[in-house]
């Protein structure tokens, strides 16, 4: 393949998983910020933040559900169409919750529509990654497959800063009753342009040569997902374990922190974001830094050293988010994220390498989404819970639990650096 080629198939899993990742970030950040009061605002406000981040943890009941249904199609029809199906579905999905109207207009069916509207974000965004994941690393030189995987993981990032950006400008510009009212809708609506773009770039790419061998010689399975359980159930499973991790530091540092610093140390919401958006550019930094490094020194040992750092980060929360500096609370942020990019990157190859051809997409996207279930769906809720009962120790508690489960996993797991990849 042209070099030009390979570049464009690298932009085009990047920029497919930054618009879904920004689509599901804005509901994270409007979890956090308001959807509690538009939703359910009959409740004390503690009770309207616990209830919307369990809608918030609605979408990753649904991800793995599509990680089979579009790995269904990954990995009989092909990688190009099911992405861009996948992509479709989790635009229209944003783009309805930012027209819905709240319970003063809908009463109890406004929170019912929302659950069923948050659970196809997730059924979309776990179509995605495992497709875009294998877009970029089955056209990989096998001893680039780090870094080309490294391009999906990077979506995240900047599809976060966008989110991030967005809600920061509203705050900046907007009146907290403006934002309350109809502000917070415009990054859900404006997604919807993005959507356009992203299926644009999707639909000039190429199936990848790996899958057009696999449908050429016959060698696709009529159910892979019946395969995949019956084979690749321990793949499936330690893979989820090793991305407890990610999620988790990524949820608790941006979600948990967002809420907890505006709602209980009472930091300005602009500047919350500001902060935030400074702890990003560490994630951004991390993921290719780290996919470098897979590729040189194996998956394993970057995996098993970003988790353990992870452990000693959760002991430091505590010190760091009580301390009453912004600074501090701003260095927490940064360190949790850029250890979220480092233990992150390598999976965009290491997951993938998992799994034989012809079961990858459901495989590899069913692992990645499981480990969002494990990791992410509830760690807002937890924490919440947490730091309402015994403190935020216990909310530092948790993450290093957390990463301790991902080193765990990856201690298990063999190196796959060199596997062969068709």
């Amino acid at each position: 393949m042209k070099k030009a080629s390979v570049t464009h198939i690298a932009f085009a899993s990047f920029i497919g998983t930054a618009i879904e990742f920004y689509d599901f970030y804005i509901y994270a950040m409007a979890a956090a910020l308001v959807i509690g009061q538009v939703f359910f605002p009959a409740s004390d406000p503690a009770t309207q933040t616990l209830n919307a981040f369990l809608t918030f943890g609605v979408a990753f009941v649904a991800r793995p559900v599509g990680a089979v249904l579009f790995g269904h199609f990954g990995d009989r029809v092909g990688r190009k169409v099911t992405l861009a199906a996948s992509l479709l579905l989790m635009g229209v999905s944003t783009l309805l919750i930012g027209l819905l109207p709240g319970y003063a207009v809908l009463g109890v069916w406004a929170p019912a529509i929302l659950c069923v509207l948050r659970f196809g974000q997730g059924l979309g965004l776990g179509g995605e990654w495992g497709g875009a994941a294998l877009l970029a690393t089955e056209h990989a030189p096998v001893h680039q497959r780090g870094w080309y995987g490294m391009f999906p993981q990077l979506g995240p990032s900047v599809g976060f800063l966008l989110a991030t950006l967005s809600f920061l400008a509203l705050s900046v510009f907007l009146t907290e009753a403006q934002f309350s009212a109809w502000g917070w809708r415009l990054p859900f609506v404006a997604s919807a342009l993005l959507v356009v773009v992203g299926l644009y770039v999707r639909f000039k790419i190429a199936e990848t040569p790996a899958f057009v061998e696999v449908l050429t010689e016959n060698k696709t399975h009529m159910m892979p997902v019946r395969h995949m359980f019956k084979h690749h159930a321990k793949a499936v499973l330690l893979g989820a374990l090793a991305m407890v991790v990610c999620y988790n530091l990524f949820y608790t540092a941006t979600v948990f922190c967002l809420s907890y610093g505006t709602k209980t140390l009472l930091i300005p919401r602009v500047q919350f974001l500001e902060m935030l958006s400074v702890a990003i550019v560490f994630m951004a930094l991390a993921t290719p830094i780290s996919a470098w490094l897979s590729d040189r020194l194996g998956r394993r040992p970057v995996l098993l050293v970003a988790s353990l750092m992870a452990i000693l980060t959760g002991f430091g929360l505590s010190t760091l988010l009580a301390s009453d500096s912004v600074l501090l609370i701003t260095l927490f942020l940064a360190i949790a994220l850029f250890l979220m990019g480092a233990s992150f990157a390598p999976m965009g190859a290491f997951l993938p390498e998992q799994f034989p051809v012809a079961v990858r997409y459901t495989g590899a996207g069913l692992a990645y989404q499981l480990g969002g279930i494990l990791g992410a769906s509830t760690a807002p809720f937890i924490s919440q819970m947490l730091v309402e009962k015994g403190g935020l120790v216990w909310v530092g508690y948790y993450v290093s639990a957390m990463a301790a489960v991902s080193f765990l996993a990856v201690l298990v797991m063999r190196e796959t650096q060199h596997r062969k990849f068709s």
